[in-house]
């Protein structure tokens, strides 16, 4: 009598049996799946045109000087201490108006933060950072 050989092949028939049970399952229960409707905004309804901002200028030596965008745009040089103040007085006139803090790329982040928690802590609305892309 000749001895066994054993072969080395996957049995794939349970596999597809149980692909083609999960198909008739998925087939069955998706038309009863309830979709849900999105409203998207209309070209008609977009938001009115942004405000202009109050621009806070850090420079390369760390002095500072504000810009108002939305009046002149002529910069205004300011020390640390009456930056605040100004800011406040330019967000009294309209409430709605954003401040942009640019820095120069040699200033120190940690300078950048400096004067936003500045702002912060004088309760100064709508601070933002200005971000400028490098094209490279």
């Amino acid at each position: 009598m000749r001895p066994r050989r054993l072969k080395n092949e996957i049995n794939v028939v349970p596999y597809i049996d149980v692909m083609l049970v999960l198909l008739v399952i998925f087939m069955v229960t998706a038309p009863m799946m309830t979709t849900a409707n999105i409203d998207l905004p209309t070209v008609g309804k977009a938001a009115q045109q942004a405000e202009k901002p109050l621009e806070v200028i850090i420079r390369a030596d760390r002095t500072l000087a504000l810009r108002d965008l939305a009046r002149s745009g002529n910069e205004r040089d300011l020390n640390r201490r009456d930056l605040a103040q100004a800011v406040l007085e330019a967000q009294a006139r309209n409430p709605e108006q954003p401040v942009l803090i640019s820095a120069d790329r040699n200033v120190k982040y940690e300078a950048v933060l400096e004067i936003m928690d500045d702002l912060q802590r004088q309760q100064v609305r709508r601070v933002a950072l200005n971000v400028q892309v490098s094209g490279k």
